[in-house]
């Protein structure tokens, strides 16, 4: 029996990812570690917006309460590994906190107070002394695990990707599970799954705070990935880059999470060795990121509006309903069932 096309592309761009870390150099290695936690944090994004319904443009706050979480335990001599854990549960606890308010609005006024959140709390972290104010935390030591001490890069990468698998794995099974029916239901109509007997409040603070423990726990790895955290490492525009990912690989998807995270972190990298090219302005990069938000967005809502991949997982069935049986290379005359609609 031949695996499917879905599980064959899986595995490829698993094998693909695991591989990466040994056959890239070193100026290439952290982009490719911001690659993959940018990765984790659009993935509880995408569930958000996609089964949820709720735009947050505030999800660098979530980061940000990692990182610093991460940075003032380490600081404070106790074991690095406690820093990590404790990041996602502080981020997610503080999501809960604001959420009950918050969650009470709709649509743009969402999106707006969750930007809102990260505005406040970044000028609150801006002038506590304890925080490191404008500065930031700096010498955050190195992460150790069990007597291992994560001390390169290569390592580092790895522990990316671990973190990465943990999150796909824990939003694949909540998708898949009665929970995430009730999700897709609140997400067509909250009036509709209420009346369904889906606890609609519940469920939107429950995946509010999930989606901000994923982006806590990468924002820890951050920490003790580049050794500080500051501010200026969580600015607004790096929410709208996680909006930016979610809506260009497709809300509600993890392989479009995973694909909008890439296609989008390699733009804005290319992008920014043009715009640091000499002779370039100092603002070159941030006005060709700004124009590139501008320009993504506008040719998917008007192309695929849905996204990248589900706009291609919906080609590949039209072309497969389309393709006579007999050109079928897994048909052997048998009559089979239509194959259900990819839900990740």
């Amino acid at each position: 029996m031949k695996p499917s096309p879905r599980w064959a592309a899986a595995a490829a761009v698993c094998a693909a990812a695991l591989l990466a870390p040994l056959l890239l150099s070193e100026t290439q290695l952290p982009v490719y570690i911001v690659l993959v936690l940018a990765a984790c944090v659009v993935t509880g994004l995408s569930m958000l917006m996609g089964y949820a319904g709720q735009v947050s443009l505030g999800q660098a706050a979530f980061f940000m309460i990692g990182g610093y979480t991460a940075a003032l335990i380490a600081l404070e001599e106790l074991p690095t590994w406690l820093g990590l854990a404790a990041s996602p549960l502080v981020a997610a606890v503080l999501a809960a906190v604001i959420g009950v308010p918050l969650l009470r609005l709709r649509g743009h006024q969402l999106a707006f107070a969750t930007l809102a959140v990260q505005l406040i709390l970044l000028n609150l972290v801006g002038q506590q002394e304890w925080t490191g104010g404008d500065i930031g935390l700096q010498g955050v030591p190195r992460l150790a695990i069990g007597g291992y001490e994560f001390a390169d890069d290569v390592a580092y990468a790895y522990l990316a990707l671990a973190v990465l698998g943990l999150t796909v794995l824990i939003t694949r099974n909540i998708v898949k599970s009665r929970p995430g029916r009730g999700l897709r239901a609140l997400a067509t109509s909250e009036v509709a799954a209420e009346s369904s007997g889906v606890p609609v409040a519940g469920y939107k603070l429950a995946v509010f705070s999930l989606s901000a423990g994923f982006a806590g726990l990468a924002g820890g790895v951050y920490a003790f990935y580049f050794g500080y955290v500051a501010p200026s490492s969580f600015p607004v525009l790096l929410s709208f880059e996680y909006v930016v990912m979610v809506v260009v690989g497709g809300a509600g998807t993890i392989y479009g999470a995973l694909v909008g995270a890439t296609a989008v972190t390699l733009l804005l990298q290319l992008l920014n060795n043009i715009g640091t090219m000499e002779g370039m302005p100092a603002a070159a990069p941030t006005v060709l990121s700004y124009a590139v938000y501008g320009v993504l967005l506008v040719l998917v809502v008007l192309f695929m509006p849905r996204g990248l991949v589900p706009t291609a997982a919906a080609w590949w069935e039209r072309r497969r309903s389309a393709r006579p049986r007999g050109d079928d290379p897994a048909s052997d005359g048998a009559e089979r069932p239509a194959p259900a609609p990819a839900s990740v």
